[in-house]
This record gives C-alpha cells, sequence and structure tokens, in this order.
C-alpha cells in the first residue's frame, strides 16, 4: 500500500489545543476520517478527544462528521465557532 500524505489544518481551540495552525500526517493506504481521529487521539489525548466529538470536519470541501469519510489532501478540523 502507498503513503498518503494529509495536510491537516487546524483553527480556533483547536489549533490552541494542538500548539499549531497545521501539521501533516502519513498514512498507508487511503485513510477515513475515523482514521484521522485515532491517530489524533493517540498523538494528543484527552485533551483533544472532546473537541473532536463536538468538530465539523472540511475534506476536499465537504462539510462532514461521517467516520467513514475518506480523506486525502488537506482536512480542516473546525471546533464550534462562537458567532454573533
Amino acid at each position: 500500500m502507498a503513503d498518503n500524505q494529509v495536510l491537516i489544518r487546524y483553527f480556533a481551540a483547536a489549533a490552541d489545543i494542538i500548539g499549531r495552525a497545521e501539521e501533516t500526517i502519513i498514512f498507508t493506504g487511503t485513510p477515513s476520517l475515523g482514521d484521522l481521529h485515532e491517530q489524533l487521539l493517540q498523538e494528543y489525548g484527552q485533551r483533544i478527544a472532546q473537541l473532536l466529538s463536538v468538530s465539523a470536519f472540511l475534506v476536499g470541501g465537504e462539510l462532514t462528521r461521517d467516520p467513514t469519510h475518506p480523506i486525502s489532501g488537506n482536512v480542516d478540523v473546525l471546533p464550534p465557532f462562537a458567532g454573533g
């Protein structure tokens, strides 16, 4: 299986928790949003778990929370935003 580089971009509280605005994660094969979720939990633990459970993800221009959704290219992690 080929490696798949995915650029993860973090916004708002996600960037604060992770400590950076983006990072590249390399997966083997074709990863899903669920695979990304597991990878982030392994890397950042409980401090990111709650935020991921309420975040949406922009994958290839499509907003999703479906853990089976395949990912590639860029994924934006979008926590809830306060608005006014």
